[in-house]
């Protein structure tokens, strides 16, 4: 396994794809700012807005708690909405590219979820749009063994699916995990490990097929 980027290659791997994000948004049409991003629900200015969310003091969360809808996720979907409706396209690229150079990250979480935020979500705006927005393998490879070993906050449910497979990178030195093997580049794992099946035909290995099956709906019972 790689060994994990440290503090200043973290926030290094952060700033670099915070800057071939900008560079991205600077490039769309009026047209691909409302396109659906890989976030059901979420068009790419809803996910770009959020990325201007990253540096979140304790006053900043208790006012974002002010607005509560039942849960944080609801309640950080809710702020994200406003925030790319009140700001213009420049406003929302200015902010993120402001972040750039900061090690601020938002209250209660680790830089690590920054790095996970903000390499998952330039690719919940890049695949849709058809644009190409390269990942880092060993950041992604710290991210995915974050996201792979976290407890708290706690994993999402596409973590829990990785369970009981061998994860191989083929382009960084990486692997986790026990079972049959799955290989593919160290993007696309960490991509599917955060729930983005869209990655899944990147994989490969005798437990692809089983890890794939493991993302299908469950099919609707027959009527008793």
């Amino acid at each position: 396994m790689t060994v994990p980027l440290d503090r200043d290659r973290l926030w290094q791997a952060v700033d670099a794809q915070r800057a071939s994000l900008t560079a991205l948004l600077d490039d769309l049409s009026g047209d691909e700012w409302r396109q659906p991003s890989l976030c059901a629900g979420w068009t790419v200015r809803d996910v770009a807005a959020h990325l201007t969310m990253q540096q979140l003091g304790p006053g900043d969360m208790l006012r974002l708690l002010s607005r509560w809808r039942g849960s944080l996720d609801r309640t950080g979907e809710h702020v994200a909405r406003r925030r790319a409706a009140e700001l213009t396209t420049d406003q929302i690229v200015a902010a993120i590219r402001g972040t750039i150079g900061s090690r601020r990250h938002n209250f209660g979480v680790t830089p690590l979820e920054t790095l996970t935020d903000i390499l998952v979500h330039s690719q919940d705006i890049a695949i849709p749009l058809g644009r190409r927005l390269d990942m880092d393998p060993e950041a992604a490879a710290t991210a995915a063994t974050r996201n792979l070993t976290m407890r708290l906050p706690p994993p999402m449910p596409s973590v829990r699916r990785m369970a009981g497979f061998r994860l191989t990178a083929t382009d960084t030195t990486w692997s986790a995990g026990e079972g049959p093997e799955v290989r593919g580049p160290m993007a696309a794992l960490l991509l599917v490990c955060c729930g983005r099946l869209v990655a899944l035909p990147q994989l490969s290995g005798e437990g692809a097929a089983a890890l794939t099956a493991r993302f299908r709906p469950a099919a609707p019972k027959a009527p008793s």
